[in-house]
């Protein structure tokens, strides 16, 4: 099985391309691949596959050729993923599956439109992010309140007092699973400066990421609720680097680096 591995501000990913779309892609599969010390590593699987050869992606396929199946880390379905889609579009122009330039890319939450060169940052039209009320999530004997946003998929971005370098996310912190039935993805932010914020992310299937595309869009809703404004450009410092997010009064962008680092051959060998 061939692969690339590429990262977004250290969100990493396996790139499984898959042109026949012939490619069985079960979640234990995912899983192993995943592993950091068996497998390649990576916090999900990126499949390159052509949009007419998947049921769910079949209606998108004369807006966008290509189709990112995503996956978490443990298998698991996702319907977007931020730096993923960044990662997936710089794969396709450096393999001469798509042209530099602006195109769309099929999605579970439907067309995305990217913007890129041959070299450089890649951005991301992610739509508009819908707030859905408050909720809260419990972390180290502490209860953070935050805003319920979702970008495709659901995150509760908390803007907090206590410092986010010094919280232990090595285990899920607790949340609402009557808001969050599917899981969430949980955003701990704190400012540290004018329209800029620090961010550590706890993503569901995959634990603790160096960085979330799609958190960053709900970080800087979050960031711009708490100051009382509605549009503007946030810089997300995230572990892995830092993320610059648009917001205007009809969508929102995703601008960052995306980078492809090493290729070779998977041998699926289960002992």
């Amino acid at each position: 099985m061939r692969f690339v591995k590429g990262h977004g501000t250290e969100n990493d990913f396996v790139i499984l391309p898959d042109l026949e779309g012939r490619l069985d892609l079960s979640a234990e599969l995912v899983a192993r691949l995943c592993d950091r010390r068996a497998g390649i590593g990576g916090d999900g699987v990126l499949r390159v596959v052509p949009s007419k050869f998947v049921a769910e992606a079949e209606r998108y396929a004369a807006q966008a050729e290509w189709f990112m199946d995503y996956r978490n880390a443990d298998g698991s379905l996702a319907e977007m993923c931020g730096n993923g889609v960044r990662v997936f579009a710089r794969y396709l122009v450096d393999a001469g599956l798509a042209t530099a330039g602006e195109f769309g890319v099929a999605t579970r939450d439907g067309v995305k439109r990217v913007r890129l060169g041959m070299a450089g940052d890649v951005t991301v039209d992610m739509g508009r992010p819908k707030v859905l009320g408050e909720s809260r999530t419990w972390l180290n004997g502490r209860e953070y309140r935050g805003l319920n946003v979702t970008i495709g998929n659901p995150h509760l971005a908390c803007v907090i007092d206590d410092p986010v370098t010094e919280l232990d996310l090595d285990a899920q912190p607790r949340y609402d699973h009557a808001v969050y039935p599917d899981g969430v993805n949980i955003e701990l932010i704190n400012p540290v400066g004018d329209h800029a914020v620090s961010m550590r992310v706890y993503e569901r299937g995959s634990g603790e990421t160096r960085s979330c595309g799609t958190g960053a869009v709900a970080t800087a809703v979050a960031a711009a609720h708490a100051s009382g404004e509605k549009t503007g450009v946030w810089k997300v410092r995230v572990l892995g680097g830092t993320l610059k997010i648009t917001l205007d009064a009809d969508t929102s962008y995703l601008t960052g680096p995306a980078a492809l680092v090493a290729s070779g051959e998977y041998h699926d060998i289960v002992i």
